[in-house]
């Protein structure tokens, strides 16, 4: 367990989010290794098959992950307030309400995936080989939250590293898995999304093992799923949905815009899936200081030191602000390699239009940058409505986008919309900071 209340907010901040960083990289990693196999050993009509309905599994992983880290915030809060009653009572109710959340999910998921298909424009030819693929993961939601409960409590507490190494694990059993089921058992498509629920459900069982003999505060009993405060059951509604809308919302732009790029053709999703795997690598930074100031900002305001929140904001958009010049100078010097190294394609259609997108967005990057810090910040402090608005503007601004620039201009339309919604979506993150009582209290080091 680690007190993010005390001690040097610089120190106490990179020590968090290292492991943080080299778990989303991980899972990146993996992630382009799971498109390269699928690319190069199925060919690119099953990668345009994967990618034609990635943005729908970001869309539901990326609700219950929010979820499940909305939940945490309040886990956080009790553990700097020392309440170890609360701590408990708190993670034993994500558990109930995730839960609930991920079965209804599923339900829905499957009984209507033909017409989410047929709304996604999945091209007919790829419409069976994407349907055997999202199907899976679809049948598999529960089991990749209870591992995201599990991973957010015990960063809630203070400990990044434990997921590192559990996600580790997961990752070495994911690839080992695509190689078995498609290499091995050819399967196709259905071996990679088998392999995946495979492993997250590996993930669960041994961060489970762990908590239990670890850590005393995540050890439950029959009593702490009974006679739940109300008031803590809202705030945990309040920050659980928010966060998870927040991702939603974000989501929902993309499968907008998904839906708009299907009717491009082949080449164009295969370029797009390509781009937004190099960009996800990019982008790991936005995330992993999200993440680590939703609990600084959560302990910290558990524990009444609000004096220490300003200087971590501060911080944190430094941070990533540094690996945005980073993003930018890889973009325009290895750029058309990455993409071949993701795609395995020498498709000239495919290299140009991914690079493209590349080069032009990574200018970008610091907008994207003070967003993921500030609304992550302002979900661990308590407001949960101006993050939901700045997403809403971004999902309203990729659905115009699709609608008229991307008709119009074709892939090119694409390459725009994510930088100018951007510009949109900081404008209430900013206004809203000066306005909360962190800005308004004085310094007093770095106690």
């Amino acid at each position: 367990m680690r007190d993010l209340t005390k001690g040097k907010p610089s120190s106490l901040i990179l020590s968090f989010a290292i492991p943080i960083f080299l778990g989303n990289l991980l899972q990146l990693t993996y992630s382009i290794v799971d498109t390269r196999i699928v690319g190069s050993c199925l060919g690119e009509d099953a990668l345009a098959a994967v990618g034609a309905t990635t943005t729908l599994s970001n869309l539901i992983i990326g609700f219950l992950m929010g979820l499940s880290n909305g939940f945490a915030i309040i886990t956080s809060q009790r553990f700097g307030a020392k309440d170890e009653e609360g701590v408990k009572k708190s993670f034993a109710a994500s558990f109930m309400m995730g839960t609930g959340v991920s079965i209804g999910l599923t339900a829905v998921g499957l009984i209507f995936i033909r017409q989410i298909l047929e709304f996604l424009n999945v091209p007919e030819h790829l419409f069976k080989m994407a349907g055997s693929y999202i199907v899976i993961i679809i049948a598999g939601l529960l089991a990749t939250f209870l591992y995201d409960a599990c991973a957010a409590a015990l960063r809630a507490l203070g400990d990044s590293v434990t997921p590192l190494v559990i996600l580790l694990i997961s990752v070495v059993f994911n690839i080992a898995g695509d190689l078995f089921f498609v290499l091995g058992l050819r399967t196709g498509v259905r071996g990679a999304a088998i392999a995946t629920v495979l492993a997250q459900l590996l993930a669960f069982v041994i961060c489970g093992i762990y908590m239990v003999k670890r850590y005393p505060l995540l050890r439950l009993s029959r009593e702490n799923f009974r006679n739940l405060n109300s008031q803590m059951l809202r705030n945990m509604i309040s920050s659980g949905l928010s966060m998870g809308f927040m991702s939603s919302l974000v989501n929902i732009g993309s499968l907008t815009l998904q839906t708009a790029i299907n009717k491009l053709g082949q080449s164009i999703i295969v370029a797009h899936t390509a781009a937004r795997k190099i960009s996800e690598i990019f982008m790991i930074m936005f995330s992993v200081f999200g993440q680590t100031m939703a609990t600084y900002c959560g302990q910290n305001m558990g524990a009444g030191r609000i004096d220490r929140v300003k200087k971590g904001i501060r911080l944190a958009i430094f941070y990533t602000c540094i690996w945005c010049t980073l993003t930018i100078v890889a973009s325009y010097i290895i750029g058309p390699w990455l993409v071949h190294l993701v795609t395995g394609s020498d498709n000239p259609v495919v290299i140009k239009n991914a690079t493209n997108y590349l080069k032009f967005d990574t200018l970008f990057y610091y907008v994207t940058a003070v967003i993921c810090v500030l609304r992550n910040a302002m979900q661990g402090l308590g407001d949960h409505v101006t993050p939901l608005v700045s997403s809403s503007l971004e999902m309203i601004g990729k659905m115009i986008i699709a609608a008229t620039l991307v008709p119009w201009l074709g892939y090119t339309g694409v390459i725009l919309a994510e930088p100018l919604v951007w510009f949109i979506m900081v404008i209430p993150l900013v206004v809203q900071i000066f306005r909360m009582p962190v800005l308004k209290e004085p310094d007093f080091g770095e106690s």
